[in-house]
C-alpha cells in the first residue's frame, strides 16, 4: 500500500477547509442528495462526498457505508486531492500497487472500483471529493464523468454558500453589537444635549421676563431667536434618538389589543387640543399587534395632522381593517393637503413640506421618516394621497 502524499500546499489547504467551518456538522439534505444522485447517475452501490483533514477522511454525505471517517493514510480521496481538479479512477484497486492490500480493499469495505472528483476552491485548494465506489471492477462512460464532475462543482457551491451565510451571521452580529453601542451613543448624548439646552432656553426665559423693561426690541429679538433655536435644536435631538431606536421597538412582541383602545389611547394624549372630532371606522374589534409600534406610527401621524392643521375644527379619522396577511390602517385629516409633487419626498429623511407648522415651529423632517422605517421593518408599505387644500390620507399596513 502507498498512502498518499500531502498536498503540495497542504498547510494553506487545510486552513482553507477550516474556514468552511464544516468538518464534522451534522448531515444536511442538500449534500445527500447529491451522493444519491451521483450513485444513480454512476449505477453506484456507494457514493461519498469526503472532505481530506490533516489525518483523516471525513464523510459529509456518504451512500452504501456505515462509517463517517477513517484514516487519511488508507484513503483514496488522499490520493485524488492530489490529482488537480481531474476525476482520478481506479478500474480494479487489487491490481493497482498503491491500493492491493489496503485495509479498504482487503477488509469489509471491499473496495475494487473507485472514482472521484476533486471540488476545489477559487484558490486552487482541493477541500476533498465527490466519489463512487463498487466491490467489482467497473468504469465510469465519459457521460458519467461530467456528470461527477458537474455535481462536485456544486458540492464547492454549496460550501461556498455555507461560508457565505456564516460570514453574513458574524457581519450581523457585529452589526448588531454596533447598533446597540450606537442607540446607547444617542441615549447618553441626547440625554447630555437636552439637559444644557433646556437651561439656555428656561434661562432665557427667565432672563426676558426679568429684565423686559431694560432691553430694547433688537436685543429682545435676539434673545427670542436664541429660545427659538433651542428649542428647535431639542425638537432634532428628539426625533433623531426616536429614528434611530425605533429598531429596538420593533423587538416588542405582538400582543391582543382592542381596536377601540387604539383610538382612546391615541385621543386621550392629545386631550388638550379642544377643536378635535377623532372619529373611528372599523369592522374589525381585536388586533394582533406590536403595539409600541403601531403607537409611535400613530401618534407621528396625528401630530402632523394637528399641527399642520388649517382649519378651526380639525377632523381626524381612523381606518383600520384586515387582509389574510396584513392590517390596513389609514389617517385622514381635512387639512391644507399635500402638493402632489411633495408626496414622494415627506417620507425622506430631513425633507420638510411647510416652512411651519400652526404654532410657528419649523418641523425637521424626522416623523414621518421613522413611520416609514418602521412601517417597512414590520412588512408593510406606507402612502399618501391627497389634494391640496382637500386633506391628506396616509395608509399604510402591518403584517400580520
Amino acid at each position: 500500500m502507498i498512502a498518499p502524499k500531502e498536498h503540495i500546499n497542504e498547510k494553506e489547504r487545510l486552513e482553507s477547509l477550516n474556514s468552511f467551518s464544516v468538518l464534522d456538522s451534522l448531515p444536511e439534505s442538500d449534500y445527500d442528495d447529491i451522493t444519491a444522485i451521483a450513485a444513480e447517475i454512476c449505477n453506484m452501490p456507494i457514493a461519498m462526498i469526503s472532505l481530506i483533514d490533516k489525518d483523516r477522511q471525513w464523510f459529509k454525505s456518504s451512500i452504501g457505508v456505515d462509517v463517517s471517517e477513517t484514516e487519511r493514510a488508507v484513503s483514496f480521496c488522499g490520493h485524488a486531492i492530489n490529482n488537480k481538479d481531474k476525476p482520478f479512477m481506479v478500474n480494479d484497486t487489487r491490481l493497482d500497487e498503491r491500493f492491493y492490500d489496503n485495509p479498504l480493499v482487503t477488509g469489509e469495505s471491499n473496495i475494487v472500483f473507485y472514482a472521484g472528483v476533486p471540488f476545489v476552491t477559487e484558490d486552487g485548494f482541493p477541500l476533498g471529493t465527490l466519489c463512487v465506489a463498487d466491490q467489482k471492477p467497473n468504469t465510469l462512460t465519459d457521460h458519467q464523468i461530467k456528470s461527477l464532475t458537474a455535481l462536485s462543482n456544486q458540492v464547492m457551491n454549496l460550501l461556498n454558500l455555507r461560508k457565505s451565510k456564516k460570514r453574513l451571521k458574524e457581519e450581523l452580529a457585529k452589526q448588531e453589537d454596533k447598533n446597540l453601542d450606537l442607540e446607547r451613543f444617542a441615549f447618553i448624548a441626547a440625554h447630555d444635549l437636552k439637559s444644557p439646552l433646556n437651561n439656555v432656553s428656561s434661562l432665557t426665559s427667565l432672563f426676558l421676563e426679568m429684565y423686559d423693561s431694560k432691553i430694547d426690541e433688537e436685543g429682545k429679538q435676539i434673545l427670542k431667536m436664541i429660545v427659538d433655536s433651542s428649542d428647535k435644536l431639542k425638537g432634532l435631538i428628539e426625533g433623531l434618538l426616536d429614528y434611530s431606536r425605533s429598531d429596538t421597538i420593533l423587538s416588542k412582541s405582538k400582543v391582543d389589543i382592542k381596536v377601540a383602545d387604539v383610538k382612546n389611547t391615541i385621543s386621550s394624549m392629545f386631550s388638550f387640543e379642544k377643536n378635535i372630532d377623532f372619529t373611528l371606522k372599523s369592522t374589525l374589534t381585536d388586533l394582533t399587534v406590536n403595539q409600541t409600534a403601531l403607537d409611535q406610527i400613530l401618534i407621528n401621524l396625528v401630530t402632523n395632522a394637528i399641527k399642520y392643521s388649517d382649519k378651526e375644527q380639525i377632523k381626524i379619522e381612523l381606518g383600520v381593517s384586515s387582509t389574510d396577511t396584513h392590517y390596513q390602517f389609514y389617517v385622514l385629516d381635512n387639512g391644507p393637503g399635500i402638493p402632489l409633487e411633495k408626496q414622494d419626498q415627506i417620507f425622506k429623511i430631513f425633507e420638510v413640506n411647510a416652512n411651519q407648522d400652526k404654532y410657528g415651529v419649523r418641523g425637521n423632517g424626522i416623523g414621518l421618516a421613522t413611520v416609514k422605517k418602521i412601517v417597512e421593518k414590520s412588512g408593510g408599505t406606507i402612502k399618501v394621497t391627497s389634494e391640496v387644500h382637500e386633506g391628506a390620507k396616509f395608509s399604510f399596513s402591518l403584517k400580520k
